[in-house]
């Protein structure tokens, strides 16, 4: 794996002064979602490739379909927006060239030039969706972004990357053990996850482009649930070498830095909020497992989660108004959204069994796993509930996703 590098300039005339404030105000109330229609991608030079043409349209349709302020459209007939991609292939390189334009003022908001090797098509498409997120609403989108997750191979379990939409799975563990949890680090360029694969279950840290790793945390018994800080300096983790689950920080090379929970209960899942000030945890320390919030520091405690009798798995919201966790009831999981104070707790799923929220580096989606089609598999959907969407590579038990930021 490794970087894509990418030749990204601005085409033609200056982009609309709004644009960079966003198109739209995503904040006033919408009647109505903006129609934008794909066109069919022509050549910059020689002939057009009926599979790239093809490729390029729906990636584009699901991108902007799910992102939640387009309907996007089979025509132009009526559209908002019009979608222009053009490119050519020499070798075994591309270039694409796309644009954005307004067809009632028949202006162009957006436009981008990328070049790279011709198995980098489909990053430059959702590199090109992330711009336009950006240009009509002012936050880019989360598109080139990577999904970390967990696959169950012959009683094993081993660690995938696949892109956002579960194109191009690729494997980074293959060691014929337990392996579990991975946790992105904030640059995108790193995951850390449990493995057993020395017979404890150990913290490791991997490196996505050299595929360097490191055992940082073997203490005696559980180290597990890591969790990045948001400046990626510390990790939040459970250990249990004292004999019980309690949550601590360790620095990334694995030196202990502080515990910060300490009681007879058990204490999991630590989960930062964006601004690195607080993490939320499980603990039963109330007979159940239920969210909790504290200081990063492991003071001013309180109970999150007072509905339901088993809470799980928080994630906080990058933007901070939200935590997303599971609660267990009527023989399963469902997703659920809180506020950081406990207000508005909201069911987002339904069907099947949901587990592991994550929400996407821009917060407009959250990822997690469900049993709805039979075996555990990775969907996304936006933060409010809407939009499910199946995105697992393959019919393998898939589980624990994570979602990068772009690379």
């Amino acid at each position: 794996m490794r970087i894509l590098m990418l030749l990204a300039m601005l085409l033609l005339a200056p982009q609309m002064a709004q644009a960079a404030e966003g198109y739209i105000d995503v904040t006033a109330p919408v009647s109505r979602k903006l129609k934008l229609f794909p066109a069919p991608t022509t050549a910059l030079a020689g002939q057009v490739t009926p599979e790239v043409s093809r490729e390029l349209s729906e990636l584009f349709g699901m991108d902007l379909g799910l992102a939640g302020p387009f309907e996007v459209s089979g025509d132009g007939a009526g559209a908002d927006l019009i979608l222009k991609s053009s490119y050519s292939a020499q070798g075994g390189n591309i270039t694409l060239e796309c644009r954005l334009v307004d067809r009632v003022l028949n202006r162009e908001i957006t436009a981008k030039r990328y070049s790279g090797s011709s198995k980098e098509l489909r990053r430059m498409g959702h590199a090109f969706s992330d711009e336009v997120l950006r240009a009509v609403t002012g936050e880019k989108g989360p598109f080139t972004g990577k999904i970390a997750y967990v696959t169950k191979i012959s009683g094993n379990k081993e660690i995938f990357v696949m892109d956002y939409d579960g194109r191009n799975p690729q494997r980074l563990t293959n060691n014929g053990s337990i392996n579990l949890k991975p946790d992105f680090a904030p640059s995108g360029k790193e995951i850390i996850y449990t493995s057993y694969k020395k017979g404890n279950p150990d913290l490791y840290r991997r490196e996505l482009f050299t595929g360097l790793e490191a055992r940082i945390s073997s203490r005696n018994g559980l180290n597990a649930m890591g969790a990045y800080s948001p400046d990626g300096g510390k990790i939040a983790m459970v250990m249990s070498k004292d004999g019980n689950s309690e949550i601590y920080l360790i620095s990334r090379e694995g030196k202990e830095l502080a515990r910060l929970t300490n009681n007879h209960a058990i204490d999991v899942s630590p989960a930062w909020s964006p601004d690195g000030s607080r993490i939320a945890f499980v603990s039963d320390r109330l007979g159940k497992p239920q969210v909790f919030v504290m200081n990063a520091d492991g003071g001013n405690l309180r109970r999150l989660t007072t509905n339901g009798a088993y809470n799980v798995t928080p994630r906080w919201s990058p933007k901070g108004d939200r935590i997303a966790y599971a609660r267990q009831g009527g023989g399963g999981f469902q997703i659920h959204a809180i506020n950081p104070d406990g207000t508005q707790d909201t069911q987002l799923t339904s069907a099947g069994s949901n587990e592991h929220p994550r929400f996407s580096p821009d917060g407009r989606f959250i990822v997690f796993s469900s049993t709805r089609d039979g075996a555990e598999a990775i969907y996304l959907m936006r933060a409010d509930g809407s939009g499910q969407t199946r995105v697992s590579p393959n019919k393998a038990q898939n589980s624990h996703p994570t979602w990068s930021v772009n690379w």
